[in-house]
């Protein structure tokens, strides 16, 4: 699949999961655990939002193993170079990023984050933010430079706004596991598959007659607008007063 529907999927799996997680007693119950870790209280509005524009960013993580994706491009020399280690690392393309592991790895990691470095983890939001509009594509076609300050503006101007509304990170790790392994699932209906069961090698895919065409019609005219309005329906079920 391409970077804005990553993203796209990774809104939607949130939208549409998280509330149950929240909901659930044991993310809810006052305990040690709760209380520096996963959700303390159910989600706020603003909780939901800025959570779904992190899970966005978080299902292009997967994609650190390719310099050519999104993700390497969009904070220049640094996340190109850290592309190029993580596909060394992993075996290349569609390798140890794209698997269950690498999703609960990734996502424990963002979880400790959250409850250990406050700085660190403003850091991992931002990033995650700016990598979410640009995976959309939010900027001027054609205009490098242009499109990064947009980025650079938004980006901050969310975090901002978050800041305001008191947004909390401690479903942090939830938002970054669920987002990485939606983008495995994702990839695992186009035509390559994934190693899901990594270290096993074997390759989760539908028959290559079903499996999605990157890049091709299906997803950029059909594809895009179903996620598009799924994401806006999710929006008014979650958030339109009853």
């Amino acid at each position: 699949m391409m970077g804005h529907s990553h993203a796209m999927t990774g809104a939607i799996a949130w939208l549409g999961l998280a509330p149950a997680f929240a909901a659930l007693p044991l993310l809810n119950e006052s305990s040690r655990f709760i209380e520096t870790g996963i959700m303390a209280n159910a989600l706020t509005p603003s909780e939901l939002i800025a959570g779904a524009i992190v899970c966005a960013g978080a299902a292009m993580l997967p994609d650190l193993d390719h310099p050519s994706a999104t993700i390497a491009q969009t904070f220049g020399p640094v996340t190109w170079a850290l592309s190029k280690f993580v596909a060394w690392i992993s075996g290349g393309h569609r390798g140890m990023t794209h698997s269950l592991a690498f999703a609960v790895a990734i996502g424990f990691g963002a979880h400790w984050l959250a409850s250990t470095y406050p700085i660190g983890r403003d850091i991992m939001v931002v990033l995650l933010i700016g990598l979410a509009l640009r995976a959309i594509g939010i900027g001027i076609p054609g205009n490098k430079a242009g499109s990064a300050m947009i980025n650079i503006g938004l980006t901050a101007g969310l975090f901002v706004v978050f800041m305001s509304l008191d947004v909390g990170y401690a479903w942090l790790g939830l938002a970054v596991g669920i987002g990485s392994f939606t983008h495995v699932v994702g990839d695992c209906m186009t035509e390559k598959g994934c190693p899901v069961l990594w270290p096993l090698a074997a390759r989760w895919v539908l028959p290559w007659k079903i499996g999605i065409k990157t890049g091709k019609t299906f997803e950029q005219k059909i594809l895009a607008p179903i996620l598009s309005v799924a994401i806006i329906g999710l929006l008014f079920w979650r958030l339109a007063p009853v």
